[in-house]
């Protein structure tokens, strides 16, 4: 896994000094896909950012999203001319960004992209997330056709959830790029 192909979609607000995105970049180079305006995102403007930062990338990406970088990745998956750059998604803690608590904080991030995506995945889910429920999670999971792992009772599995540097997402995530180490993108 070439780290600066790796890159990883934070949600609103960014990912924070304590958050596992942050922890991984510092300590595998992986690339934060920086976006204009974290606090008021536009679903355009980020999607642009994406499609930018997949092109530039110069071969094929993983996509490591959390909270709203999922409900990113999917919808720019959805509407992407390159969306086959891109050899598989950690989806972690998606944000329910069509729930009548967020998505008045969110505005034009609804609907959700509900198309298979074209690429492998995984979702990892909270039992007790308070931005998605976990049966929600488990429907973007089937709509999305990726494999759900459950976290437990984890939270929103950010910097709050004392994950640490956690290696079990990192597992996860060398686990969807090895089978894919062999099979290149079309």
């Amino acid at each position: 896994m070439e780290a600066s192909r790796v890159l990883i979609l934070p949600g609103w607000q960014n990912s924070g000094e304590g958050h596992w995105q942050t922890r991984w970049e510092a300590l595998y180079g992986f690339h934060r896909v920086e976006q204009h305006d974290w606090m008021h995102p536009l679903r355009g403007d980020w999607s642009a950012r994406l499609e930018e930062t997949v092109v530039d990338a110069g071969g094929p990406v993983v996509l490591v999203a959390h909270s709203l970088g999922c409900i990113l990745a999917a919808w720019w998956a959805a509407h992407s001319r390159n969306a086959h750059r891109v050899r598989g998604a950690l989806l972690v803690a998606p944000g329910d960004v069509e729930s009548p608590d967020i998505a008045p904080l969110l505005p034009g991030w609804s609907p959700i992209a509900r198309q298979p995506l074209p690429f492998p995945a995984v979702l990892v889910a909270s039992q007790d997330d308070p931005y998605c429920s976990f049966a929600r999670a488990q429907g973007l999971a089937v709509s999305w056709g990726a494999r759900l792992h459950d976290a437990g009772a984890r939270g929103h599995l950010n910097a709050e959830s004392g994950l640490g540097d956690w290696d079990e997402g990192l597992e996860l995530l060398r686990a969807l790029h090895a089978p894919l180490k062999n099979n290149p993108p079309h």
